[in-house]
């Protein structure tokens, strides 16, 4: 049984569909890739999966078999579905450590401060921000490393599913690859991701299955190296078709 369910999701803007009929499923454990041009409507899907700002016009989202479409955004996000976003967000002028906390308290409210404490370390511990960086404001941090914080925000609610909305924008190519071992040791504590990146040989490297949108509609779905060798999604993203041998 896939652990997240979208069946027939769409969200309009006035006439505008932002997202139509959208649907696909992520299994437990999965790395999930969607990719697309800009304004395909990637993070309007974000949105209206997670609630956060809105949820969608029409269509189901389940997690676990539970629906959530009508729930409000921190309700979902406490049931085990957390997302980041393509900007660093962060409360910068509180420390990288109390960052961590709000992630680890919110997640799981009645928990022992101990307990939030020790979730809020390891979440850091697991992004690679060392104890020397507990006590610095967030809002001193460099680029990846406020994106390695908000992660961590992310991680110390202890999620099942976990949304990333462009992880890798702005990073350098070192600091890229940093994060696809980031995101792969994440995986590995059994939170499922879905990821958006329009840097497709991140999207290759680490998804298991991908999905590509185009003007707010699914246009391809399966295995990476079968969907990017899709003529339609080359046509979508260089605006032409290969020449036939």
């Amino acid at each position: 049984m896939a652990l997240l369910e979208i069946e027939a999701v769409s969200k309009a803007f006035g006439s505008l569909k932002a997202v139509d009929d959208v649907s696909f499923s992520v299994g437990a454990g999965e790395i999930f890739g969607i990719a697309g041009p800009n304004g395909s409507g990637k993070s309007t899907l974000f949105n209206i999966v997670t609630g956060i700002p809105f949820g969608p016009d029409r269509g189901r989202v389940r997690l676990d078999g539970t629906e959530i479409q009508a729930r409000t955004g921190d309700a979902i996000a406490r049931l085990g579905l957390a997302r980041t976003f393509q900007r660093e967000t962060s409360f910068d002028g509180l420390t990288v450590f109390e960052n961590a906390l709000i992630g680890a308290g919110f997640g799981k409210p009645g928990r022992p401060a101990r307990v939030i404490r020790e979730a809020a370390a390891e979440a850091l511990d697991v992004v690679g921000l060392p104890d020397g960086a507990f006590g610095r404001l967030a809002g001193e941090l460099s680029v990846y490393e406020r994106k390695c914080l908000m992660l961590a925000t992310a991680v110390a609610m202890q999620p099942r599913v976990l949304l990333l909305d462009e992880p890798a924008s702005s990073l350098t190519k070192p600091e890229i690859e940093a994060s696809i071992g980031l995101i792969r040791r994440i995986a590995a504590r059994g939170v499922t991701i879905v990821l958006i990146e329009h840097v497709l040989t991140f999207l290759m490297t680490l998804s298991q299955h991908l999905l590509v949108l185009n003007n707010g509609r699914v246009l391809a779905a399966g295995a990476p190296e079968a969907v990017i060798a899709d003529p339609r999604v080359v046509e979508a993203y260089l605006g032409t078709r290969r020449a036939r041998p």
